[in-house]
């Protein structure tokens, strides 16, 4: 069993973790939830061994102190860290990348057994096993990644972000392959910013906030927690989903909008009810589609035409400078629409026009 307690770890001045304490037992599946900079990356490389900072407190494997051994020492105990983005050797063979995880003395007289187990939680890797790294995707990537951790035997497996970078179809692909791992026997430590599938197959989770632990619970309590689902599960109340006023405006609030940017401050900007902007798409075509470009753009391209316009006098009051406006507009969507319609050729008298020039 891994066992941290009362861990702090310092860069100088900053507070990355404070006073932390977790625990991971093998056959479960352990997550660590956290906004950016919370702290969950720099938890699992002081567990590690590969902490740049100052760590103070205790980190025990199987009852044994490893706080301030190194890395490969920390291995040896059965500790193993799949980091952020992988890190396999891409210029290496899927064979050669597995192998490479057996050197600790732990597995040394396992690799047969260890490599076995691997391809029976990823089939994929003895397909592809004389593979190079770097022409398989992002998912079988990932395979490689847990699967060369795995050959060092560990008891206990920490994943940093795996799913970074995966599509939703290999994500759940990893998640069910993290779920055979503990079935495996092997515990999980797993650090993950997709809640929501890490709640589905974790045993219990941990809330890592403001460098300390603020919660601890089943990952089944902590998912119907109303507090975490705001946060970390994009979910907000009932009250609070019923009451939100819509943010998306209104053609019409679009429309008032735009003339407010160059109507004269005091101006009557409402728009008048003998144009209705109606809100509900078309059946086939939307409005954009229609006029060839947004609304938005139309006003502001019709009021710059109105104010440059010759024939609109410069002393007209601003309701009649606002109705010319939206006369424009209405205009230009009628011949924006016969643009669009099927068939359309120029006329005689025009064809006339050109042959004269």
């Amino acid at each position: 069993m891994l066992e941290v307690r009362n861990l702090s770890v310092r860069y100088g001045q900053h507070r990355a973790l404070e006073d932390l304490s977790i625990r991971v037992a093998p056959g479960e599946i352990v997550v660590i939830l956290g906004a950016n900079g919370a702290g969950k990356s720099t938890l699992l490389r002081a567990i590690g061994g590969n902490c740049e900072g100052h760590v103070d407190g205790s980190i025990e494997m199987d009852g044994q102190q490893v706080l301030g051994w190194p890395s490969h020492e920390i291995v040896e105990t059965g500790i193993a860290l799949v980091p952020e983005g992988r890190g396999i050797f891409t210029d290496l063979s899927v064979h050669d990348n597995l192998m490479l995880g057996a050197y600790p003395k732990r597995a040394r007289d396992q690799q047969d057994e260890n490599l076995e187990r691997i391809h029976a939680l990823f089939p994929k890797l003895i397909e592809r096993k004389n593979q190079i790294a770097c022409t398989m995707s992002g998912g079988e990537q990932q395979m490689v990644a847990i699967g060369r951790a795995m050959m060092s035997a560990p008891s206990i497996l920490m994943l940093d972000e795996p799913s970074l970078g995966l599509s939703p179809l290999l994500c759940k692909e990893l998640f069910q392959n993290l779920s055979a791992v503990r079935e495996a026997g092997l515990g999980i430590l797993l650090v993950e910013q997709n809640a929501k599938q890490s709640l589905a197959i974790a045993d219990r989770g941990y809330l890592l906030e403001n460098a300390k632990i603020m919660h601890e619970d089943s990952a089944a309590n902590l998912a119907n927690d109303p507090a975490v689902q705001k946060a970390y599960l994009g979910a907000g109340t009932a009250s609070e989903t019923s009451s939100a006023p819509s943010t998306s405006p209104s053609p019409s609030q679009i429309a008032s909008a735009a003339m407010e940017s160059f109507a004269p401050k005091g101006a009557d900007i409402s728009v008048p009810p003998s144009i209705h902007i109606s809100s509900r798409p078309a059946p086939t075509r939307s409005a954009d589609d229609v006029l060839g470009q947004s609304l938005a753009d139309l006003v502001t391209r019709a009021s710059t035409q109105t104010t440059k316009s010759k024939t609109t006098p410069i002393t007209q009051n601003h309701n009649e400078r606002l109705k010319a406006v939206l006369l424009e507009i209405e205009t230009a969507a009628i011949n924006a629409r016969r643009k669009t319609k099927p068939g359309n050729r120029p006329s005689q008298t025009k064809k006339k026009d050109r042959n004269k020039k």
